[in-house]
């Protein structure tokens, strides 16, 4: 085995819950690199950005009891470094769109991982609905 090579396959868990989802606009990124798939939920509330949300885990997120609905995917390190650069994540303690940040699933606690999250709603609207395809299949319709 070379060297370095038992990194590269290394199984890294991600919490997704917008766009990476089957089914919506950048799933493409990670689809490739996914090697298992299970449903899971967050503590967090969403925010409508437009084509795509952002979890947020703020004081109004905790005061509400905020749930997430998503998928736990496992990836290697190049689905990891997809997902960094799709969400503009260059590094703790840096200049970042989403800070990628270790979360435990909000039912089972021995589920956890990196879910990439804002600090704050930045004015974007909230989102009543813990699922995302759910609320942008209504808003692309028309139904809000």
């Amino acid at each position: 085995m070379m060297e370095g090579a038992g990194e590269e396959m290394r199984q890294i868990p991600v919490f997704i819950y917008g766009s990476l989802l089957p089914g919506q606009n950048n799933h493409h990124f990670v689809s490739s690199y996914v090697q298992s798939i299970r449903p899971g939920k967050i503590a967090g509330r969403l925010v409508d950005c437009g084509d795509y949300p952002a979890a947020v885990r703020d004081a109004i997120a905790k005061e509400c009891n905020s749930i997430i609905s998503g998928q736990w995917i496992v990836v290697d390190r190049e689905g990891l470094a997809s997902m960094d650069a799709l969400e503009q994540f260059y590094g703790h303690e840096e200049q970042n769109d989403y800070e990628r940040v270790w979360v435990a699933d909000a039912k089972d606690k021995l589920v956890s991982g990196w879910v990439y999250v804002w600090e704050s709603d930045r004015g974007c609207p909230a989102i009543a609905d813990e699922y995302w395809p759910l609320f942008f299949a209504r808003k692309i319709r028309g139904i809000l």
